[in-house]
């Protein structure tokens, strides 16, 4: 071997290979894979991802089955990762200007408004929204960290009430 092919050898390892963007589970898990909450095992049957057009996603909504019960984990994304186990509630309305300030749900709990946006979603899987198109999203404070998320897109209305679940306590298992 000669010295300069040697050299040449030294000069292409000291090279760093490219580097892979560390996987975000919060944000990169699919449809199909496993999460544990509460010790409640889900299969991830739906997943829609809210941006603004332009810019990276802000929040992500996975639609969680065991067996035939559908629960939605909701992940805010801002200097840190908000994650919210809601339920499903039936209701129902009519036109999306008719959306209270104070949403008094059962005469048990009463929710403040706390933000109102409209941003595009992504959809993969099941789930209730058309992909590539507007959504408008309220979201609502309640006593004892308990939310209300509110969406309508086209004349449907999605309604869920939750609570925060620190997103240390979420296990994720990739799918097959």
């Amino acid at each position: 071997m000669s010295i300069w092919k040697r050299a040449r050898d030294i000069l292409k390892s000291g090279k760093e290979a490219p580097q892979e963007r560390p996987s975000n589970p919060l944000e990169d898990t699919r449809v199909g894979d496993i999460l544990t909450v509460d010790l409640e095992e889900y299969v991830v049957s739906g997943k829609a991802v809210y941006f603004d057009q332009g810019f990276p996603p802000h929040r992500f909504a996975y639609y969680l089955q065991n067996g035939k019960h559908i629960s939605c984990l909701l992940v805010e994304k801002g200097r840190s990762y908000d994650c919210f186990l809601c339920e499903f509630v039936e209701g129902s309305l009519d036109d999306p200007n008719d959306v209270p300030t104070v949403l008094d749900v059962g005469g048990e709990v009463t929710y403040d408004l706390e933000h109102h946006r409209s941003d595009r979603v992504r959809t993969e899987g099941r789930t209730d929204f058309r992909s590539d198109d507007t959504v408008l999203f309220w979201s609502y404070l309640g006593s004892g960290d308990r939310h209300f998320f509110l969406q309508w897109q086209d004349g449907k209305y999605v309604a869920m009430e939750g609570q925060r679940t620190p997103g240390s306590q979420i296990r994720f298992m990739k799918g097959s």
